[in-house]
């Protein structure tokens, strides 16, 4: 872990994320924000109404989707893309206690140890990353309606509709928790936080 120096002056700043993740995180976001409006402006009449252009708010729906893995292989390159991938994908006794922690109601900041990803931020990585390949899957097999039977395509249709709505929700959540912490906003704009927070949030890793 490395400090540097941003303003203020004299007030030493963690570095957390480095530009590739940066760049991964604001590139998948912007995609995955294509995909749920045009999602809206499909399933829902009234916003239906307001484009018109149905044909081309499908193609841009499909497209987005296509595209969102891109990011994320993309920035395998990365050496810390890839440690913070390993990081996400390991769950230690510590991240039961947090979760358990956060069903009891506990705010006490020693009853969450975190690591450099809080468990609630593991678990959402993986769901997220799960449904967003059944949403790639079926919606595959919607757009290549001449290669599979019909029963195959309406329960495509079926999970990625429900799933979709799910992920809204979902999104709705994490977008939420970020904007009531201003500091991890600023981390994942900046790729550096304040040791103060650091210290708060996630210990263990700034141990």
């Amino acid at each position: 872990m490395t400090l540097r120096a941003d303003a203020p002056p004299g007030a030493a700043r963690v570095r957390r994320f480095s530009r590739a993740e940066r760049w991964v995180h604001r590139t998948t976001a912007w995609l995955m924000g294509v995909c749920v409006l045009t999602a809206a402006f499909l399933y829902v009449p009234e916003l239906a109404r307001l484009v018109g252009r149905r044909e081309l708010v499908v193609r841009v729906h499909e497209w987005a989707g296509l595209a969102l893995p891109v990011p994320v292989l993309a920035g395998l390159a990365s050496r810390a893309f890839r440690a913070d991938l390993g990081h996400l994908n390991r769950f230690g006794p510590h991240d039961r206690r947090w979760l358990r922690a956060v069903l009891r109601r506990d705010e006490r900041a020693e009853s969450r140890p975190a690591g450099k990803f809080n468990a609630g931020q593991k678990v959402y990585a993986a769901w997220i990353a799960g449904a967003t390949l059944v949403m790639l899957g079926t919606g595959l097999l919607m757009w290549f309606t001449h290669l599979t039977p019909i029963t195959w395509r309406t329960s495509a249709t079926f999970v990625h509709d429900w799933l979709a709505l799910t992920i809204g929700v979902v999104l709705a959540g994490h977008i939420g928790m970020a904007l009531g912490d201003p500091e991890a906003r600023r981390g994942m704009r900046t790729g550096s936080v304040s040791p103060d927070w650091a210290d708060r949030e996630h210990p263990l890793w700034r141990r």
